[in-house]
């Protein structure tokens, strides 16, 4: 997925891409195990030698669910701009602007594509409630401490991570906690 400078001619161009499993394969640490998403590509070229680039991804990946890791599917719907300016050397310092030597006739769009798309997927992603592959969940519950209600409960922090440890502890860790609270007194 390369855009070719030297064929652009001023005024506005359309691209359009489409990338699938194979794409994210590509890439070494993406949990990403397949998809299949639409990209297009308005490039407005400026007689300054500017290049517009704004991209509009819409489809669906294949990312592992956080508490079950079955698949399940994340809509992409985003879009990004990035402005492509013509200079002495590479310059990828600002978030919206790009300058390349002048020397470069080409520029890999796939780099842009894939963290466009990847930025997309939130920190905790699971199933709705109910959706999750039950005989995991009765795995996972089998091998913690603490009992669950429901899915929702599952990824949840536990709410008294800062109370008081319980009754009956090792009074070796006691002596530790004493050491503790003297020198923060």
């Amino acid at each position: 997925m390369k855009l070719t400078f030297s064929r652009l001619p001023i005024g506005k161009q359309d691209f359009n891409y489409h990338i699938d499993g194979k794409f994210f394969n590509e890439i070494e640490t993406s949990e990403v195990r397949s998809g299949s998403v639409d990209v297009a590509l308005c490039v407005t070229h400026s007689q300054e030698g500017i290049y517009e680039l704004d991209f509009v991804c819409n489809g669906i990946i294949i990312i592992p669910c956080d508490r079950c890791l079955d698949d399940m599917e994340h809509h992409v719907d985003t879009s990004y701009h990035l402005t492509v300016k013509m200079g002495d050397a590479l310059d990828e310092s600002l978030d919206s602007t790009l300058v390349i030597p002048s020397s470069w006739r080409t520029l890999d769009l796939s780099p842009i594509v894939r963290d466009t798309v990847l930025l997309t997927i939130p920190m905790m992603h699971a199933h709705s409630p109910g959706e999750c592959n039950q005989e995991m969940l009765g795995r996972l519950r089998e091998h913690t401490t603490q009992s669950y209600d429901s899915d929702e409960d599952f990824m949840q922090a536990p709410e008294n991570e800062d109370s008081a440890p319980p009754e009956g502890t090792d009074p070796r860790w006691d002596a530790l906690r004493q050491l503790l609270d003297n020198k923060e007194q």
